[in-house]
């Protein structure tokens, strides 16, 4: 196999050069990096990734390829994929195709053989920034007048893009709870893990009013994890404040966010964000420390929170981010990690089953 020459450039002018694989083309996008060693499967089908070029830190991706058992959603999300070097050879008893070809498939151009580190460490200097990929065009000038034409992850609503247009049941034989996802780009694994735990899931559209939600007579109501920024989700957190106090409330990543935001409180962009299968997170009420699966680029301000209606109950340890809140009164929680582990470490598996003891107080 020939390989075609690729470049990715970025935002403050640096370039990589490197070869192509998956679709050629030109992909745009905010650039990030993930810090897993496996999983590439379940990140490039995370609708949270939905606007972003990912790079993966692990040197060699796609040696066991792709099946079609670890997709998180109908589909690839991500922009585009970096990656240092590219296992043209795939050996999994699971696999079906290579990942090259499973990119080409859904219209996803890749680079590989480039310095992955060094464009690790501008982005933890810099902080994220777009970029393009691009096996068409490398003139830098017009490959910058791209990238800023581009519009930036701040202040765009990504969860449009992502999230169901219509509702679909997601049903268990004899179901102990009725639970209603606002889906906001929501994980396979998230319904699975419900599900194992008796809850017929109901998924709707991010837009649905708090009116459609209670009228399905749900249990308990659970925010999904998504993409972007939260804040500009303005319809979303208006109705998730009508419901807060109705019935019990889980969130987890930008359902984390959009609780906070419905709470009173505001959040930031990270300069580049959290995004991989080993984030330590220490929980303030067992004091036990979780190593977490993580990927959100924006966090909730505690200082913009009232602390005597909310409890913190969660901290990132590496930079001492809000991972975690409850209300101390009403039935309301979330984690800005995502304890589903898909992929990832199932230390944090028990917040499911908070939640079911949350719903099952009559």
């Amino acid at each position: 196999m020939k390989n075609r020459k690729a470049v990715l450039y970025l935002e403050n002018g640096s370039l990589f050069e490197g070869s192509s694989f998956g679709m050629e083309g030109e992909s745009l996008g905010e650039v990030v990096f993930n810090t897993s060693m496996t999983g590439y499967q379940e990140v490039l089908t995370d609708p949270s990734y939905a606007g972003q070029i990912v790079t993966m830190t692990y040197p060699e991706i796609g040696n066991y390829g792709t099946n079609p058992e670890d997709i998180e959603s109908r589909k690839p999300f991500v922009r585009g994929f970096v990656v240092r070097e590219l296992s043209r050879v795939f050996s999994n008893w699971r696999a079906d195709k290579g990942l090259s070809r499973y990119l080409e498939e859904n219209g996803i151009c890749g680079i590989s053989e480039l310095d992955t580190r060094a464009l690790v460490r501008e982005l933890r200097n810099v902080g994220t920034m777009r970029g393009i990929i691009s096996t068409l065009d490398f003139d830098v000038s017009s490959l910058q007048s791209k990238v800023l034409a581009h519009p930036s992850m701040a202040g765009s609503d990504y969860v449009k893009t992502v999230t169901t247009a219509n509702s679909y049941c997601w049903e268990q034989p004899e179901p102990s709870f009725r639970v209603v996802a606002l889906d906001f780009g929501i994980k396979t694994n998230i319904l699975r893990s419900l599900g194992a735990r008796g809850c017929d899931v109901t998924i709707v559209p991010a837009s649905t009013t708090s009116e459609d939600v209670l009228a399905l007579k749900p249990d308990g109501i659970f925010l999904s994890n998504g993409p972007g920024d939260p804040e500009p989700l303005s319809y979303i957190v208006a109705s998730v404040k009508k419901l807060l106090g109705k019935c019990p409330i889980f969130g987890i990543c930008l359902g984390h966010q959009v609780l906070g935001l419905a709470l009173g409180g505001k959040t930031f962009k990270l300069k580049f964000g959290h995004r991989g299968a080993n984030q330590p997170v220490k929980n303030m009420i067992s004091e036990r420390v979780e190593i977490t699966s993580q990927n959100h680029g924006f966090a909730v301000d505690p200082d913009s929170l009232d602390s005597n209606q909310v409890e913190f109950t969660h901290f990132n340890l590496n930079d001492q981010t809000l991972e975690g809140l409850r209300h101390r009164s009403l039935p309301a929680f979330s984690v800005q990690y995502h304890p589903e582990a898909s992929p990832g470490p199932h230390d944090s598996h028990y917040l499911f089953d908070d939640f079911i003891r949350l719903m099952s107080v009559k």
